[in-house]
């Protein structure tokens, strides 16, 4: 039934029952009860209602062929199936079948008649339908005064302004609701024909007392006139946008033509091909965003304008990134493995390291990447080292060397004002890459600076964050880019030049020195076969006996890493490559290969660079071997202690830091503290000035850890006793005679070795740290762990004090007439 035919059928029915009383209805003792699906009737009310179910259509037969009286009540869930009593609200609406139309599938349409408000009470029946207890509700005797009169103006001029704006209302509303008799029915005819809610009419329906029901729904028709004029704007404003931009189109065609005919329709074609690849590109939706809005930019600019290019650059640069771009990771752990073992020597730590995220990303592919700091000295392989893991990985590999950078526009870019503007170095690095996936070096980030124009340690604490690097800005771009997949590797030297914020973001691996043995092992495996291809030779041409590579090791090269001893071979093979291209020369000769051993090595490298003098300076007293670790690994230092007559003064050189000064004070201070058990004159040292030195001057010197030695020194040169030749010795030292624990235990231990040191003094702390140097390097040395300096005197000081010297005759007067002590030797 259409709408037309349903209001003429109410208009009509209305008609009927106009002058019907409700109250002539006699109320059964018990009704059927009609479940009402998504809707409300409500008294003098005309309601068609579709009935499908079996069970209502035979209630509404057994109603026709009865008083043709039924009650009708609302669903609380529409989405009920088989609703009971309890599925209905408690307030319904009495009605009478006026009209029963059959359908052609079976169904009925009721036209139900509205009469009186009732409560829906005790079930009596349940099957084949609803059949319950109803009682009626009397209507309350509506109120009169002014404010009831203003009430139903207000209610009519809202219903008009309601019909002007919407089309769903029918005309004749406005008729139906000047006739009502009072405020309640002007309240029920409005609710059950504005499309209220099933909930707000439900409300309505349950209000008994009339003049709250009116005011009830002038809040429901506000509300729903606010909603239909917010609506009507919205709609208004989208066909404003939509014939704005068909305005636009056509002039824009009209533009495309007049260019076309003046010959300068290039730049379209440009602009054009520039819009293909951003819907080629898989951007993120705030990027492509920004990216059209440029481009309409740039489409209206003139290319003779001094911004148009400085546009282009940017447009261009946000099409070149990789964005969504990643290279599928190689998952093999076995041949990963395999991969580095091949590429590296030793360095298991850092290998297993990189096979455990492997093992992660296979498990949990959206992983975050960490943030891996290779420390150690040069030469150890730290930057190859994140070559071969881009290469296990099967990502691609980019390196930044951070070293010098003090502009922190280096790292996040420059903004677009500037002339020459350009993205930062991170961003190229990523477009140089090609993915968002790389393997992103950061090399040598204990040496970045910061000046006047910003701290770039600063801007990469962005970069280093997970738990932020997913939304980088870079100051050119000023879009968000993810490098939350990226594998960053970052280098340096020492830990301690790395800000600590920084630091804290990053996973620390340290990577010491090489052994002398694993230098061989290195130069055998790596270093010779580069070499001699580079130099274009082989092993016919040129060969290496294992011994000739263990002297130049230990006679030709004093460092951690390797990259001395490559040269020192690489010195040879362009020795042989000589030899070898004069002989090509001479047709008559054909190229001797040769075999270098111990013995050749002088003649090619010249005399030995390096060899250990530790006996000789510590044969006098006054002279103790330290244990150091630098940027380059670890080293030995000789301190050197003298003593002069003078006033009781400390003198310190050979750059020493703050700290180191600090540890020489208060070795100085345990010393005389202690004298007397030590056998020293305690008037020595005011009559004596001291001066501690240590060698290499021009290099500076820091740190706690030579705290010990410096004792030592100075308890040989007071107590004249020579320090053991054979022994190395590292520690801080308190003013109580602690010995505390220091860092770098094992290039300190790789350095006494290749001194010749074959006893070595270390914490007491520091005896888990042994762990980490490997057998062969432990074998042959002595290691003695120390709490207190007294055990630290007692290892390092040999022989006893040599006897007074004898006095001149002078002297001998002197003495006779005035006694006195003799003193202990000086230096």
């Amino acid at each position: 039934m259409t709408d037309d035919r349903s209001r003429d059928l109410e208009a009509e029915i209305r008609a009927e029952l106009a002058n019907v009383d409700a109250d002539d209805f006699e109320l059964p003792a018990t009704l059927p009860v009609l479940p009402l699906r998504g809707s409300v009737l409500f008294p003098s009310i005309v309601l068609p209602i579709l009935v499908g179910r079996e069970s209502t259509r035979l209630l509404v037969e057994e109603a026709l062929e009865t008083d043709r009286m039924i009650a009708v009540a609302a669903l609380r869930d529409p989405s009920v199936d088989e609703p009971t009593l309890e599925h209905l609200q408690g307030v319904g609406c009495l009605a009478r079948i006026v009209k029963v139309l059959r359908l052609p599938n079976g169904n009925l349409n009721v036209i139900a008649q509205g009469t009186a408000r009732i409560t829906i009470g005790r079930p009596v029946a349940e099957a084949p339908y609803i059949r319950a207890q109803c009682e009626r509700i009397a209507e309350p005797e509506a109120e009169t005064s002014v404010e009831v009169e203003a009430q139903i103006t207000s209610s009519h001029r809202l219903l008009q302004r309601l019909m002007e704006i919407s089309s769903n209302l029918p005309v004749e509303l406005e008729t139906m609701a000047s006739a009502a008799r009072g405020p309640g029915e002007l309240a029920d005819i409005i609710a059950a024909h504005v499309g209220f809610g099933q909930d707000d009419r439900q409300r309505l329906l349950e209000t008994l007392q009339p003049n709250e029901r009116l005011v009830l729904l002038l809040e429901m028709l506000s509300h729903q006139l606010q909603v239909l004029e917010l609506s009507r704007k919205i709609e208004s404003d989208v066909q404003g946008e939509i014939d704005r931009g068909q305005r636009e189109a056509y002039l824009r065609e009209r533009l495309r033509a007049i260019k076309r005919e003046l010959g300068e329709d290039e730049d379209d074609a440009e602009i054009e091909e520039l819009e293909k690849r951003i819907t080629e590109l898989d951007m993120p939706g705030a990027v492509e965003k920004v990216t059209r809005q440029e481009l309409d930019r740039l489409g209206r600019m003139s290319p003779a304008a001094a911004e148009y290019h400085v546009l282009r650059s940017y447009i261009d640069w946000l099409l070149e990134m990789p964005w969504g771009t990643f290279t599928e990771d190689n998952l093999d752990l076995r041949a990963a493995a395999a991969h580095l073992d091949e590429d590296h020597y030793d360095l298991e730590k850092v290998k297993t390291r990189v096979i455990e995220y492997l093992a992660v990303r296979k498990l949990k592919p959206e992983k975050r990447g960490p943030i891996l700091c290779f420390i150690g000295p040069p030469g150890v392989g730290k930057t190859s080292l994140g070559r071969s893991i881009a290469s296990a990985l099967g990502r691609r590999f980019v390196r930044l060397s951070l070293g010098g950078v003090h502009d922190e526009a280096e790292v996040r870019g420059h903004r677009r004002t500037y002339v020459g503007a350009m993205p930062g170095r991170i961003i190229q690095g990523i477009k140089r890459a090609g993915s968002m996936n790389p393997v992103f070096m950061l090399d040598e980030i204990d040496k970045v600076g910061q000046d006047f124009r910003g701290d770039p340690s600063a801007a990469l604490l962005e970069v280093l964050d997970p738990e932020q690097n997913d939304t980088f800005s870079d100051h050119y771009l000023e879009v968000d880019f993810d490098l939350s997949r990226v594998l960053f590797i970052a280098t340096a030297n020492v830990p301690e030049d790395i800000p600590a914020v920084l630091r804290d973001r990053m996973e620390i691996l340290e990577i010491p020195g090489y052994t002398a043995e694993e230098k061989v092992e290195i130069a055998q495996r790596y270093l010779l076969p580069r070499q001699l291809e580079d130099h274009g030779l082989d092993t016919a041409l040129l060969d290496f006996d294992s011994d000739a590579i263990a002297a130049i090791v230990r006679d030709y090269t004093e460092e951690a890493g390797v990259r001395g001893l490559e040269r020192e071979i690489a010195t040879i093979c362009r020795a042989q490559a000589r030899k070898v291209a004069e002989s090509l020369d001479d047709s008559d000769q054909s190229p001797q290969g040769i075999a270098v051993y111990p013995a050749d090595l002088h003649s090619f490298l010249g005399p030995v660079k390096f060899f250990t003098e530790v006996a000789e300076r510590t044969a006098v007293p006054g002279v103790a071997v330290g244990l150091a670790w630098t940027s380059s690994g670890g080293d030995i230092l000789f301190i050197e202690a003298t003593r002069m007559r003078g006033k009781g003064e400390l003198q310190l050189t050979g750059q020493l830091g703050d700290v180191m000064k600090e540890s020489a004070l208060a070795a100085l201070s345990y010393l005389r503290a202690r004298a007397e058990e030590l056998g020293i004159d305690d008037n020595a040292f005011k009559r004596h000035d001291v001066h501690i030195h240590v060698p290499a001057g021009a290099t500076p010197k820091d740190g706690p850890s030579a705290g010990v030695t410096i004792l030592v020194a100075l308890a040989s040169i007071f107590t004249g006793r020579p320090v053991a030749s054979d022994l190395g010795m590292t520690g801080e030292l308190t003013l109580r005679g602690l010995v505390l624990p220091v860092g770098g235990i094992k290039n300190k231990v790789l350095a006494a070795r290749r001194a010749g040191l074959r006893r070595i003094v270390l914490p007491a702390k520091n005896e888990k740290d042994l762990e980490e140097i490997p057998e062969q390097v432990r074998e042959g040395m002595e290691f003695h762990f120390v709490e207190r300096v007294d055990e630290v005197l007692a290892l390092a000081l040999t022989g006893s004090p040599p006897a007074p010297r004898k006095q001149d005759a002078g002297n001998a007067r002197r003495s006779a007439t005035r006694p006195k002590r003799p003193e202990a030797p000086h230096n």
